[in-house]
């Protein structure tokens, strides 16, 4: 089977305001440098020839080309604007995506994902029609049914779903057609919804997703161990 072309969505169009600053949180520094620009890199480190689509919050535009001209690697992207929900952000920058490829859907917080979730999602998307990365919870977990009744989850059935979520170009498309849901949290979740049967790979622990300042310690924490 010949390889499919490569895409990245990289979803940047949240505004983060759990973070609880004024800056959007994927334009926060880590490591000395924007936190997009690490997830930017693990990319680009893992082909090259990739084809990025950033999608970025309204009215960011010039604020983007500055942080570019000072931090980016001169990778060429194409910009998306991001739109009221993930959904429509992850639509907006698939308009911008080739036929006949394979799609990546990735959160821009996510700057510790491997190279090895990238190329086993893509791997499997490509003999599969997709992929999704998950790992296993390594805490006791109990549903809470109301404020005085809850219960323990046998946790081996359970997944912690992370991203990139790696499509078919088509499947995506077709996915994407169908109106927004509130049921729609992730890629996957739409694709399902579109008839299809998701595929889990193992992703790799380290790979969190920055919505805290403790979040951003941590992640800063561990670009310095690996260094």
């Amino acid at each position: 089977m010949n390889s499919l072309h490569r895409y990245l969505i990289l979803v940047a169009g949240g505004k983060g305001l759990r973070m609880g600053t004024v800056v959007p949180k994927q334009f926060l520094m880590l490591a000395g440098k924007p936190l997009i620009f690490h997830t930017i890199d693990k990319f680009i480190d893992y082909d090259p020839g990739i084809e990025i689509i950033v999608v970025l919050p309204g009215g960011t535009e010039s604020r983007w080309k500055e942080m570019c001209d000072q931090y980016g690697s001169g990778h060429k992207h194409i910009v998306a604007e991001g739109g009221p929900e993930r959904f429509d952000s992850v639509k907006n920058g698939l308009s911008m995506a080739g036929q006949k490829s394979l799609v990546a859907v990735h959160d821009a917080v996510r700057p510790l994902v491997s190279t090895g979730t990238i190329d086993k999602c893509f791997s499997v998307a490509q003999k599969k029609g997709n992929a999704v990365p998950f790992i296993k919870p390594s805490e006791s977990v109990r549903e809470i049914i109301d404020n005085t009744i809850n219960r323990p989850i046998r946790r081996d059935r359970l997944a912690l779903i992370q991203t990139p979520q790696v499509f078919r170009s088509d499947i995506l498309v077709d996915a994407y057609a169908r109106a927004y849901k509130p049921s729609f949290t992730d890629d996957a979740s739409v694709v399902e919804a579109a008839g299809h049967r998701i595929n889990l790979v193992e992703g790799n622990r380290e790979n969190i997703k920055i919505t805290t300042m403790e979040d951003l310690v941590l992640a800063e924490a561990m670009l310095n161990y690996d260094s």
